[in-house]
């Protein structure tokens, strides 16, 4: 019997058509979506400003190839797997291409919705899940993660980091197994006794005369680690007449699981945050961190699938503002006083959330420059991510540190005395690098404590 060269390439097509059935892509569930997808012209304008496209220098991990990818896994002409899924990782995030793009592609939703597919459909191998699991089981939660202090406070305050940094035993062994673990430890912050406390009041009154009643968000790592910054917040915030309310029941914002594609996570962290603030009756929610700040101005879009929720998401998203565009629209009413004895150079880093994500960038640099002999200078590349991008310095160490040995550079190279840094992963990312760079003495600090200082009238020691 005879098989006609017809019937030869019908059935290679029907194989073709079949094997392409059977990838794994992604589910109903909210995939990328194809008009988003279909409105990049492809012209090319993100590549300069991707940071992760300017480190690794390949098309495919840029956003206008992550799209292709997208597009091409949603038409089942390839899978959703270990070659695909590395690219979609490789991304901080930073949303720079969506500041850049001429056709105002909406890259933050696709990469979102790419990222949540990614958790539900892809199965990662046994590490890279351990990893993940730690990550999102600690930082999420303030509380679980103070316990895991006392051992890190102990490695710390016992000389024990400094012994085995000493050795080499972190570059030479810890970083050759888990550069992912030897990365944690090289950027964990100094852990003092206020890391241990929660010194803030429920409600603290207004100085003077109450214009606002405003909530704290007080955040996770911040909380723990900077406390200071919720403290200066705090003050600056009473100093120009608003009561401040802190809710105890307040957790995690959502913006680390978001950001990685943990969506129940993220979605359970959501309506506890909207919860503890249902009954204050507040006039704004205040935050001091530019990633969570990114992330509580999207409850609406996390939990629109939410029917009890998704209407109170947007109430609450719509009361969201960060401390400086807050104070920025509102107006100071307290006198800001010299915090230097000499002029102050400082240099203002812009927090990718802030600067691409809310379109806050001149706020800040407006309420600094109101500090009596105070210079801002402005670095180059100011709107190229330093790498902390969340846990992005965690999960992606190597690219990481080539982003923020550059942005430490730029900041080193304005000559300024001090850095003003909205953020708390941008400050540790930075700090990190600083000291290999530079022997001269150059301070970080949030811009909430600089404002502090002035309308104390606390001088910095520089």
């Amino acid at each position: 019997m005879q098989i006609s060269e017809g019937a030869v390439n019908t059935t290679k097509v029907n194989n073709s058509v079949s094997n392409i059935k059977n990838l794994q892509g992604f589910d109903q569930n909210h995939p990328p979506d194809a008009k988003l997808i279909d409105s990049c012209v492809h012209c090319g304008f993100c590549l300069s400003t991707c940071p992760s496209y300017r480190v690794i220098g390949k098309e495919m991990d840029s956003p206008r190839g992550r799209i292709y990818l997208m597009d091409a896994i949603n038409e089942g002409e390839i899978a959703l797997n270990k070659a695909t899924i590395e690219h979609f990782d490789s991304c901080l995030g930073c949303l720079a291409c969506v500041t850049t793009c001429p056709s105002g592609v909406q890259y933050d939703k696709l990469i979102s919705a790419t990222r949540h597919q990614v958790e539900r459909n892809y199965n990662r191998n046994f590490s890279d899940k351990l990893l993940r699991q730690l990550i999102f089981s600690l930082f999420p939660n303030p509380d679980i993660l103070r316990i895991l202090l006392v051992p890190l406070f102990l490695y710390q305050k016992l000389g024990i980091a400094k012994l085995v940094r000493a050795t080499g035993l972190i570059d030479n062994f810890v970083k050759k197994i888990s550069p992912q673990l030897a990365a944690m430890e090289s950027i964990l912050p100094d852990i003092t006794v206020k890391s241990f406390q929660d010194n803030l009041p429920d409600i603290i009154p207004a100085k003077g005369e109450k214009r606002y009643r405003v909530g704290v968000i007080l955040g996770c790592v911040q909380r723990l680690f900077f406390s200071p910054v919720n403290e200066a917040t705090v003050r600056v915030l009473t100093a120009n007449n608003c009561e401040v309310v802190i809710p105890k029941s307040q957790g995690c914002c959502a913006a680390l699981p978001e950001h990685q594609g943990q969506a129940e996570q993220a979605k359970s962290l959501a309506r506890q945050m909207i919860d503890s603030f249902a009954d204050k009756n507040v006039d704004f929610v205040i935050i001091n961190a530019a990633g969570c700040g990114h992330t509580l101005k999207e409850y609406g879009h996390i939990l629109a699938d939410d029917p009890e929720y998704a209407q109170k998401a947007k109430q609450f998203a719509a009361k969201v503002r960060d401390a400086q565009e807050f104070l920025a629209t509102v107006g100071l009413t307290a006198k800001l006083l010299p915090i230097s004895d000499q002029p102050l150079n400082l240099v203002y880093q812009d927090a990718c959330h802030l600067l691409h994500g809310q379109k806050i960038s001149v706020q800040p640099r407006q309420l600094l420059k109101q500090i009596p002999g105070v210079t801002l200078r402005e670095p180059i590349d100011a709107a190229l991510c330093c790498g902390s991008a969340g846990v992005y310095n965690l999960l992606q160490p190597e690219i990481a540190e080539e982003l923020g040995k550059q942005k430490a550079q730029n900041l080193l190279n304005t000559g300024a005395n001090v850095i003003a840094s909205p953020n708390p992963g941008c400050s540790l990312q930075i700090s990190k690098y600083l000291p290999g760079l530079s022997d001269s003495n150059i301070t970080i600090m949030h811009p909430m404590e600089l404002l502090d200082y002035a309308i104390r009238g606390e001088k910095l020691k520089i």
